[in-house]
């Protein structure tokens, strides 16, 4: 299986609700209306990826359900390798339950099933990766053996700590990038993006144990951190964000599969971070991910039309 980019990671049914505004603690309210799709981070990060041109592969678990039918049959549709995804006969595929407000704003409630039961493929496996990607909604098993196959491949290792937990001890030193958003750097390293020095940034990337490190921050941009310590703010595409569930894993599929075809850190920021714009202009998450085509064709269009999509 020679291929651009392997994903370890989760696999659900998204289950969405759009309303006016998010409830407040005991309060009810009506949706204006309802979607059920394929979701989960990594199978997220894998269509994003395989959309844009990506040679990808998915190794994850579903349930023996018709869940875990429709999510494999949209992964596979979108051209992402499901074979190493498993099916576990005695738990239910995962869940997400998605509120999401009039801004775009998101709750986001996710059930485990099966995802408990991902495993990564075993170094003697006959896969080859430019780029494998682990994150936090599967176990840290799943994950180690994530950094242990791109090891063993030589493959860049990626890492998305997402919910974020503490990290193995066993993957230190061993994360090539690092990919969190503001809060989840704050959690992990006590460090506010927008107040403190690039000197201070860099500290945290060394902290962290991480030879580079990404941090997205909405409709901001991102941040890139070399491992020389360099320091690289990133622009987002300005948009009219009609709902952001999921972008930060547009942006994190857009770009592994940038790094995969050989791009600079902060090409590949630039990338993702356009791509993470339009999909927030989209409802859903997979549906809302654009081809090439369909993101090249959009970058031209005047600023204002974008801003209005």
């Amino acid at each position: 299986m020679n291929l651009d980019v392997v994903v370890v990671g989760s696999l659900n049914l998204d289950r969405t609700y759009t309303m006016p505004v998010l409830p407040d603690a005991g309060e009810t309210l009506h949706a204006t209306g309802t979607m059920v799709s394929s979701g989960g981070k990594g199978a997220n990060q894998a269509v994003a990826a395989s959309k844009l041109g990506a040679r990808v592969a998915l190794a994850g678990a579903v349930g023996c359900d018709d869940a875990g039918d429709a999510v494999l049959g949209a992964v596979s549709r979108a051209g992402v390798d499901t074979s190493l995804v498993r099916r576990i006969p005695d738990a239910p595929t995962g869940e997400a339950v998605i509120l999401v407000d009039g801004e775009g704003r998101n709750f986001i409630v996710v059930t485990e099933g099966a995802n408990a039961a991902a495993v990564a493929p075993e170094p003697s496996a006959a896969v080859e990766a430019k780029v494998v990607v682990g994150g936090f909604e599967v176990r840290d098993e799943s994950v180690i053996g994530a950094a242990a196959l791109a090891e063993s491949v030589g493959a860049l290792f990626v890492l998305n700590p997402s919910p974020f937990r503490p990290l193995p001890a066993a993957i230190a030193g061993r994360v090539d990038v690092l990919v969190v958003n503001e809060h989840e750097l704050a959690e992990a390293a006590g460090v506010d993006v927008d107040t403190e020095s690039d000197a201070v940034l860099a500290s945290a990337r060394a902290d962290l144990g991480a030879a580079a490190l990404v941090v997205t921050l909405g409709a901001r941009g991102a941040v890139a951190v070399a491992d020389d310590g360099s320091v690289v703010r990133v622009p987002a595409v300005t948009v009219q964000a009609t709902d952001t569930s999921g972008a930060g894993d547009a942006f994190m599929g857009a770009l592994v599969a940038r790094m995969a075809a050989g791009a600079s850190m902060v090409d590949a920021v630039a990338f993702a971070a356009a791509v993470g714009s339009y999909s927030a202009t989209n409802p859903g998450t997979q549906l809302s991910y654009p081809t090439l085509a369909e993101l090249e064709g959009w970058m031209v269009l005047p600023p204002a039309v974008r801003r209005r999509m």
